[in-house]
């Protein structure tokens, strides 16, 4: 059996739920789990607005020590952060789960996930990279910002229950706790730069280079596309899912705000995906939930802005002998 699932906080349901309404129109026999990072008895949600698909808090899946990560972390790398310790979960409470698939939520599956789940029966891990061909300008987003970022997209990662998918959860976990940040000049980029170690840790890893996986601003200078009977073809091979990394609604004439490569005007191939997706997301209520805040990122305290402020207040000298 296999489960599929995203992660996000309540102001991200609108695209948690296009991402299952959308996996479970090309795959019914898929199950889909909203892993939920936040608190659903802290908020009212409106009867019309409960999504209907499984919503498992985070409080549920007894992560140790969560309350310090919650702390460490903003909400970006919180809810990536708590990415492995989802598929521990579900390693270890569902013994009917053979193949565990993880979306962001901000995707849409367009066709059946067969390919996959045929590659899941020879690897235990699959992976797909930003990039598969040389990006030949130096627009956003390039090559030196991949080595930045991370060489694997992980918005998408799929593992079959073995020892290696154990071993590297488990090690995953661990680096996951305190070193989740967006820290480019120590060498952190959420969860991205350690999962570049994952070919090489461990075995039975496939490095997924499919064009019709994982589509996204990231790798549009390599995929061109097409539609046919209905049916969107990236480099003449059936959409697999499609990745709408950095979309906003408020800026509807922008690909992604991470980019400035491909626009509407000079790839009106991704016309079609892009109108869609804004329409599902006005569909499933986005403007209503994007103003709900996380439960467990706090704003900081007055308190805490009094002192910094006292403290660069003081003399030179005095602010060399706290140092």
């Amino acid at each position: 059996m296999t489960l599929a699932f995203t992660i996000c906080s309540i102001n991200y349901l609108a695209q948690a739920q296009t991402l299952g309404q959308s996996l479970k129109e090309q795959n019914p026999d898929v199950e889909f789990v909203i892993g939920l990072v936040d608190r659903l008895d802290k908020v009212q949600l409106e009867a019309d607005k409960i999504p209907p698909f499984q919503m498992l808090e985070i409080d549920k899946i007894n992560i140790e020590n969560f309350e310090e990560m919650c702390l460490n972390y903003n909400i970006t790398e919180l809810n990536t952060a708590v990415k492995p310790f989802f598929f521990d979960y579900f390693l270890k409470n569902r013994a009917d789960i053979t193949n565990i698939i993880y979306f962001d939520p901000d995707i849409i599956v367009y066709d059946k996930l067969d390919k996959l789940q045929n590659s899941l029966l020879t690897y235990e891990i699959v992976v797909t990279p930003h990039i598969s061909s040389p990006i030949n300008d130096r627009l956003d987003t390039n090559e030196t910002d991949h080595l930045n970022t991370g060489l694997y997209n992980l918005g998408f990662i799929a593992v079959r229950r073995g020892e290696e998918t154990i071993k590297m959860i488990d090690w995953w976990k661990e680096k996951l706790k305190k070193d989740c940040r967006i820290d480019l000049c120590n060498g952190l980029f959420v969860d991205q730069h350690w999962i570049n170690f994952v070919p090489l840790f461990y075995k039975n890893v496939l490095v997924e280079k499919y064009p019709g996986y994982n589509v996204a601003y990231w790798n549009l200078h390599e995929r061109k596309v097409t539609q046919e009977n209905g049916k969107f073809f990236i480099n003449n091979v059936p959409l697999i899912f499609f990745h709408f990394s950095g979309y906003e609604l408020k800026k509807p004439e922008e690909v992604s705000k991470y980019q400035n490569r491909s626009s509407f005007e000079n790839r009106p191939d991704i016309v079609p995906l892009f109108r869609y997706y804004a329409q599902k997301l006005s569909d499933n209520f986005n403007e209503y939930y994007i103003q709900i805040k996380c439960f467990y990122i706090k704003p900081p305290k007055i308190k805490r802005y009094k002192r910094v402020r006292k403290v660069l207040q003081l003399p030179f000298k005095k602010l060399i002998e706290l140092i």
